[in-house]
Protein backbone atom coordinates (compact mmCIF):
# COMPACT_ATOMS: atom_id res chain seq x y z
CA UNK A 1 0.00 0.00 0.00
CA UNK A 2 1.31 3.25 -0.79
CA UNK A 3 1.59 5.64 1.88
CA UNK A 4 -0.40 9.45 1.27
CA UNK A 5 1.04 12.13 0.24
CA UNK A 6 1.14 14.95 2.99
CA UNK A 7 3.29 17.65 1.89
CA UNK A 8 4.24 18.56 -1.93
CA UNK A 9 7.25 20.51 -2.33
CA UNK A 10 8.13 22.81 -5.76
CA UNK A 11 11.71 24.08 -6.48
CA UNK A 12 9.93 26.50 -8.64
CA UNK A 13 12.85 27.93 -10.88
CA UNK A 14 12.99 30.29 -13.65
CA UNK A 15 13.09 28.04 -16.38
CA UNK A 16 12.44 24.33 -14.55
CA UNK A 17 9.90 23.07 -12.29
CA UNK A 18 10.52 20.21 -10.06
CA UNK A 19 8.25 18.79 -7.58
CA UNK A 20 8.25 16.37 -4.64
CA UNK A 21 5.64 14.53 -3.10
CA UNK A 22 6.61 13.69 0.45
CA UNK A 23 4.74 11.06 3.06
CA UNK A 24 4.29 12.13 6.87
CA UNK A 25 7.94 10.83 7.30
CA UNK A 26 9.68 12.60 5.04
CA UNK A 27 9.80 9.99 2.40
CA UNK A 28 9.82 11.33 -1.38
CA UNK A 29 7.35 9.08 -2.78
CA UNK A 30 7.33 10.62 -6.46
CA UNK A 31 9.39 13.52 -7.96
CA UNK A 32 7.97 15.06 -11.41
CA UNK A 33 10.39 17.58 -13.37
CA UNK A 34 9.34 19.95 -16.36
CA UNK A 35 9.87 22.76 -18.45
CA UNK A 36 7.04 24.67 -16.23
CA UNK A 37 9.64 27.52 -14.78
CA UNK A 38 8.38 31.10 -14.13
CA UNK A 39 8.98 32.85 -17.41
CA UNK A 40 6.76 29.65 -19.04
CA UNK A 41 4.03 30.31 -16.74
CA UNK A 42 4.41 33.90 -15.71
CA UNK A 43 0.86 34.77 -15.05
CA UNK A 44 -0.87 31.61 -14.67
CA UNK A 45 0.86 30.47 -11.44
CA UNK A 46 -2.97 28.93 -10.00
CA UNK A 47 -3.56 27.12 -13.02
CA UNK A 48 -0.13 26.05 -13.08
CA UNK A 49 -0.19 24.71 -9.97
CA UNK A 50 -3.88 23.03 -10.27
CA UNK A 51 -1.91 20.71 -13.53
CA UNK A 52 0.40 19.68 -11.66
CA UNK A 53 -1.91 18.48 -9.10
CA UNK A 54 -3.96 16.54 -11.12
CA UNK A 55 -1.02 15.45 -13.10
CA UNK A 56 0.33 14.07 -9.79
CA UNK A 57 -2.96 13.16 -8.38
CA UNK A 58 -3.56 14.74 -5.23
CA UNK A 59 -6.08 16.76 -4.29
CA UNK A 60 -6.06 20.57 -3.07
CA UNK A 61 -5.93 19.55 0.90
CA UNK A 62 -2.12 18.88 0.74
CA UNK A 63 -0.22 21.68 1.59
CA UNK A 64 2.51 22.94 -0.78
CA UNK A 65 5.85 24.96 -0.17
CA UNK A 66 7.20 26.33 -3.26
CA UNK A 67 10.90 27.81 -3.27
CA UNK A 68 12.99 29.61 -6.09
CA UNK A 69 11.78 32.21 -8.73
CA UNK A 70 7.97 31.78 -7.26
CA UNK A 71 8.74 34.06 -4.77
CA UNK A 72 10.21 36.67 -6.99
CA UNK A 73 8.70 40.45 -8.46
CA UNK A 74 7.97 37.83 -11.80
CA UNK A 75 6.99 34.93 -9.89
CA UNK A 76 3.27 34.40 -8.27
CA UNK A 77 3.95 36.49 -5.27
CA UNK A 78 6.98 38.71 -4.09
CA UNK A 79 8.49 37.56 -1.44
CA UNK A 80 10.84 39.60 0.88
CA UNK A 81 14.32 38.68 1.28
CA UNK A 82 15.58 37.47 4.83
CA UNK A 83 19.12 39.01 5.93
CA UNK A 84 21.43 36.17 5.76
CA UNK A 85 22.49 36.50 9.27
CA UNK A 86 19.04 34.36 9.71
CA UNK A 87 20.01 30.92 10.79
CA UNK A 88 18.81 27.84 8.15
CA UNK A 89 16.85 26.54 10.64
CA UNK A 90 14.33 29.24 11.08
CA UNK A 91 13.49 29.15 7.44
CA UNK A 92 10.42 26.85 8.44
CA UNK A 93 9.17 29.26 10.76
CA UNK A 94 9.53 31.69 8.30
CA UNK A 95 7.03 30.96 5.32
CA UNK A 96 4.52 33.04 3.30
CA UNK A 97 1.81 32.37 2.87
CA UNK A 98 0.05 33.14 -0.65
CA UNK A 99 -2.88 34.85 -0.77
CA UNK A 100 -5.76 33.60 -2.39
CA UNK A 101 -4.05 30.08 -2.40
CA UNK A 102 -4.96 28.19 1.13
CA UNK A 103 -2.26 25.59 2.09
CA UNK A 104 0.33 27.31 -0.19
CA UNK A 105 3.61 28.39 1.15
CA UNK A 106 6.69 30.32 -0.16
CA UNK A 107 9.98 30.07 1.15
CA UNK A 108 11.45 33.85 1.37
CA UNK A 109 15.24 34.25 -0.66
CA UNK A 110 18.48 35.40 1.10
CA UNK A 111 20.42 39.29 0.72
CA UNK A 112 24.09 39.37 1.56
CA UNK A 113 25.01 43.01 1.96
CA UNK A 114 28.64 43.62 3.40
CA UNK A 115 31.11 46.33 2.31
CA UNK A 116 29.45 48.00 -0.33
CA UNK A 117 28.77 43.90 -1.79
CA UNK A 118 25.07 42.87 -2.30
CA UNK A 119 24.17 39.65 -3.25
CA UNK A 120 20.50 37.81 -3.36
CA UNK A 121 19.22 33.79 -4.23
CA UNK A 122 16.14 32.57 -4.41
CA UNK A 123 15.76 28.13 -4.20
CA UNK A 124 19.33 28.19 -2.47
CA UNK A 125 18.67 28.42 0.67
CA UNK A 126 16.24 25.66 0.77
CA UNK A 127 18.87 22.86 -0.59
CA UNK A 128 21.39 24.44 2.08
CA UNK A 129 18.78 23.67 5.14
CA UNK A 130 18.66 20.25 3.97
CA UNK A 131 22.11 19.98 3.60
CA UNK A 132 22.31 21.23 6.94
CA UNK A 133 19.81 18.86 7.79
CA UNK A 134 21.50 16.37 7.09
CA UNK A 135 24.50 16.55 8.70
CA UNK A 136 26.74 17.92 6.26
CA UNK A 137 28.38 20.22 8.22
CA UNK A 138 30.29 24.52 7.99
CA UNK A 139 32.36 24.91 5.06
CA UNK A 140 31.52 26.20 1.23
CA UNK A 141 28.92 24.99 -0.73
CA UNK A 142 28.82 25.35 -4.45
CA UNK A 143 25.82 25.50 -6.33
CA UNK A 144 26.27 25.43 -10.19
CA UNK A 145 23.71 26.45 -12.66
CA UNK A 146 22.21 29.24 -14.36
CA UNK A 147 23.50 31.51 -11.69
CA UNK A 148 26.54 29.63 -10.13
CA UNK A 149 25.91 30.20 -6.22
CA UNK A 150 29.46 29.69 -3.57
CA UNK A 151 28.19 29.95 0.21
CA UNK A 152 30.14 29.68 3.32
CA UNK A 153 28.11 28.44 5.94
CA UNK A 154 28.95 28.43 9.61
CA UNK A 155 26.57 26.80 12.62
CA UNK A 156 24.22 26.65 10.34
CA UNK A 157 24.53 30.35 9.09
CA UNK A 158 25.25 31.85 5.93
CA UNK A 159 28.28 34.04 6.29
CA UNK A 160 28.72 35.06 3.04
CA UNK A 161 27.79 33.96 -0.48
CA UNK A 162 28.48 35.51 -4.49
CA UNK A 163 26.58 34.31 -7.28
CA UNK A 164 28.50 34.12 -10.87
CA UNK A 165 26.47 34.00 -14.01
CA UNK A 166 28.46 31.04 -15.57
CA UNK A 167 25.14 29.53 -16.66
CA UNK A 168 23.47 32.19 -18.31
CA UNK A 169 26.71 33.76 -20.29
CA UNK A 170 27.93 30.32 -21.19
CA UNK A 171 24.16 30.12 -23.12
CA UNK A 172 24.60 33.59 -24.64
CA UNK A 173 28.02 32.60 -25.32
CA UNK A 174 26.82 29.94 -28.04
CA UNK A 175 23.70 31.98 -28.81
CA UNK A 176 25.31 34.95 -30.45
CA UNK A 177 28.21 36.62 -31.40
CA UNK A 178 32.38 36.12 -32.13
CA UNK A 179 32.24 33.08 -29.98
CA UNK A 180 29.01 31.09 -31.23
CA UNK A 181 29.91 29.53 -34.46
CA UNK A 182 33.03 27.73 -32.93
CA UNK A 183 30.91 27.04 -29.89
CA UNK A 184 29.28 23.87 -31.53
CA UNK A 185 27.90 20.76 -30.44
CA UNK A 186 30.65 17.94 -29.81
CA UNK A 187 32.43 16.12 -27.08
CA UNK A 188 33.23 16.90 -23.87
CA UNK A 189 36.81 17.49 -24.06
CA UNK A 190 38.74 17.52 -20.48
CA UNK A 191 41.63 18.82 -21.70
CA UNK A 192 40.56 22.06 -22.86
CA UNK A 193 38.33 22.15 -20.01
CA UNK A 194 41.91 22.04 -18.24
CA UNK A 195 43.11 24.36 -20.68
CA UNK A 196 40.55 27.14 -20.30
CA UNK A 197 40.33 26.48 -16.51
CA UNK A 198 44.60 26.65 -16.29
CA UNK A 199 44.10 30.70 -18.33
CA UNK A 200 41.36 31.58 -15.91
CA UNK A 201 43.70 31.19 -12.86
CA UNK A 202 46.44 32.41 -14.51
CA UNK A 203 45.47 35.77 -16.71
CA UNK A 204 43.72 38.40 -16.34
CA UNK A 205 40.31 40.16 -16.75
CA UNK A 206 37.48 37.26 -18.60
CA UNK A 207 36.80 40.18 -21.29
CA UNK A 208 40.18 39.38 -22.60
CA UNK A 209 40.46 36.03 -21.99
CA UNK A 210 37.22 34.76 -23.54
CA UNK A 211 38.56 36.82 -26.70
CA UNK A 212 41.41 34.94 -26.61
CA UNK A 213 39.62 31.46 -26.90
CA UNK A 214 38.72 33.15 -30.53
CA UNK A 215 42.60 33.97 -31.14
CA UNK A 216 43.56 30.27 -30.23
CA UNK A 217 41.66 28.69 -33.52
CA UNK A 218 42.19 31.68 -36.01
CA UNK A 219 46.00 30.93 -35.67
CA UNK A 220 45.75 27.81 -35.14
CA UNK A 221 46.69 27.42 -31.78
CA UNK A 222 43.48 25.01 -30.66
CA UNK A 223 40.57 23.82 -33.01
CA UNK A 224 37.16 25.03 -32.94
CA UNK A 225 35.73 21.74 -31.58
CA UNK A 226 37.96 22.80 -28.18
CA UNK A 227 36.15 26.13 -27.83
CA UNK A 228 32.64 25.05 -26.27
CA UNK A 229 35.23 22.87 -23.21
CA UNK A 230 37.23 25.45 -23.24
CA UNK A 231 35.06 28.42 -22.69
CA UNK A 232 33.42 26.27 -19.95
CA UNK A 233 36.60 25.61 -18.34
CA UNK A 234 37.59 29.96 -18.67
CA UNK A 235 34.00 30.58 -16.84
CA UNK A 236 34.30 27.59 -14.42
CA UNK A 237 37.95 28.60 -13.73
CA UNK A 238 37.03 32.04 -12.92
CA UNK A 239 35.08 31.15 -10.43
CA UNK A 240 37.61 29.09 -8.29
CA UNK A 241 40.09 31.71 -9.27
CA UNK A 242 37.82 34.55 -7.38
CA UNK A 243 36.92 31.66 -4.66
CA UNK A 244 40.53 30.24 -3.17
CA UNK A 245 39.45 28.03 -0.53
CA UNK A 246 40.94 24.47 0.29
CA UNK A 247 37.47 22.19 -0.19
CA UNK A 248 34.03 22.70 -1.64
CA UNK A 249 30.91 20.65 -1.43
CA UNK A 250 29.25 20.51 -4.44
CA UNK A 251 25.03 21.03 -3.89
CA UNK A 252 24.04 19.87 -7.54
CA UNK A 253 23.04 16.55 -9.78
CA UNK A 254 25.93 15.08 -11.45
CA UNK A 255 25.79 16.45 -14.93
CA UNK A 256 26.28 19.95 -13.61
CA UNK A 257 28.91 19.14 -10.86
CA UNK A 258 30.93 16.94 -13.76
CA UNK A 259 32.83 19.61 -15.01
CA UNK A 260 33.41 21.36 -11.98
CA UNK A 261 35.11 18.33 -10.25
CA UNK A 262 37.51 18.22 -13.15
CA UNK A 263 38.18 21.91 -12.35
CA UNK A 264 38.82 21.22 -9.15
CA UNK A 265 40.77 18.18 -9.36
CA UNK A 266 43.11 20.11 -11.32
CA UNK A 267 43.64 23.15 -9.13
CA UNK A 268 44.11 21.36 -5.89
CA UNK A 269 40.63 21.98 -4.61
CA UNK A 270 38.98 18.92 -2.78
CA UNK A 271 34.92 18.06 -3.67
CA UNK A 272 31.93 16.10 -1.60
CA UNK A 273 28.96 15.87 -3.97
CA UNK A 274 25.74 16.29 -2.09
CA UNK A 275 22.85 14.94 -3.94
CA UNK A 276 20.42 17.93 -4.04
CA UNK A 277 16.90 15.87 -4.82
CA UNK A 278 18.02 14.66 -1.24
CA UNK A 279 18.57 17.87 0.12
CA UNK A 280 15.34 19.17 -1.14
CA UNK A 281 13.92 16.48 0.42
CA UNK A 282 15.00 17.14 3.72
CA UNK A 283 14.37 20.56 3.59
CA UNK A 284 10.80 19.70 3.11
CA UNK A 285 10.93 17.40 5.64
CA UNK A 286 11.79 20.29 8.19
CA UNK A 287 8.89 22.69 6.35
CA UNK A 288 6.48 19.70 7.28
CA UNK A 289 5.98 20.53 10.92
CA UNK A 290 4.89 24.35 9.78
CA UNK A 291 2.66 24.04 7.55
Amino acid sequence: MVAPACLLGIDWGTSNRRAYLLDASGNCLRKHEDAEGALAVRGRFPAALDALRRQLDIDALVPVVMSGMVGSAQGWQEVAYLDSSVPLTRLPETLVPVDGAAGCFIVPGYCYCHAGSVDVMRGEETQLLGAHALGCGDGWYVMPGTHSKWVELADGVIRRFSTYITGELFAALRAGGTLAPLMVEGDDDAVALNAGAQRARDAGALTHTLFEARARVVTGQASAAQTRSYVSGLLIGTEFAAEPVPAVRLLASAALSSPYQEVARLLGVATELIDPDRAYCAALARFMEAV
